[in-house]
């Protein structure tokens, strides 16, 4: 049996990664392979429902649900952090609500969260995630929202911090907010939890050898280095991305409520 699996180009799904790429788990007779893609393509393409394993943004689950579910595992979640917003000046959300603002996709929770911060009429340009700090720089734009390694390796470009959507969160809800999530399409039926399984295992593979695992990682993590992917990786993989636990779950369930009330949130096992 093939499975694709497609996560994004950053160090914390290739760092989740580790066990199947490396060979340490126990596949189960299952082939697995990698797709790479930015997420804005991934959130595309689960519209399409194109792979069976794929990582996609939370705030895209709510329009493929009827399709995949969640997989109890591998979600990127932040508790008081999060994407931010950036400027070559500090700039107020009232500020923010009147320039442009660059973002890397309209599927993102990134620009979800966005929106809910500063309103659905803001002005904002879609770019791949990985331009939008040259768009700030060069003034092609006056702010960005960043995710991935633009979190940390920001200021580097003289940037400043304007907003932390992670931390709004947290204030707004008391709880993490869920960024990324793996999700398996539904109609995989029996091999639902063997998948999942494995999957599992690789994150654990990956903890138990943490530092072959970030070496692999950081091959994902453009302009980083050791230190901040290993920054990067404690981020993004915790507690929360072994299982949502009942906190995790009430996140996904309130952000999924605020993006599509009444849609049904259903977990593998």
């Amino acid at each position: 049996m093939l499975v694709r699996v497609g996560f994004s180009a950053d160090p914390d799904d290739a760092f989740m990664y580790w066990g199947i790429a490396s060979g340490s788990v126990d596949r189960r007779g299952i082939e697995f392979e990698p797709v790479i893609e930015d997420i804005q393509t991934l959130n595309e393409w689960s519209l399409e429902g194109r792979l069976e394993v794929t990582a996609m943004s939370a705030a895209t689950y709510a329009h493929v649900h009827d399709r995949y579910l969640l997989l109890p595992h591998g979600a990127s979640m932040g508790s008081g952090y999060g994407p931010i917003v950036v400027a070559r000046e500090p700039l107020s959300p009232d500020e923010l609500r009147a320039v442009e603002i660059a973002v890397p996709g309209t599927l993102t929770t990134a620009f979800l969260v966005l929106r809910m911060v500063l309103g659905d009429d803001l002005a904002f340009r879609a770019m791949p995630f990985d331009r939008i700090i040259d768009a700030v720089t060069s003034g092609a734009v006056s702010a960005g929202l960043l995710i991935h390694e633009g979190q940390l390796t920001y200021g580097d470009a003289g940037l400043v911090k304007c907003l932390d959507l992670g931390e709004w969160w947290l204030l707004e809800t008391g709880l993490p907010l869920p960024l990324g999530v793996n999700t398996i399409r539904r109609d995989l039926g029996d091999a639902i939890a063997d998948i999942s399984d494995v999957l599992r295992d690789s994150i654990d593979a990956a903890l138990a050898h943490r530092d072959d695992a970030l070496d692999y990682a950081l091959g994902f993590g453009r302009g980083m280095d050791a230190e901040r992917g290993d920054r990067f990786v404690q981020m993004y993989v915790n507690d929360l991305t072994r299982d949502y636990g009942a906190e995790g779950r009430q996140a996904i369930r309130e952000l999924l409520a605020r993006a599509r009330p009444g849609i049904e949130v259903e977990f593998v096992g």
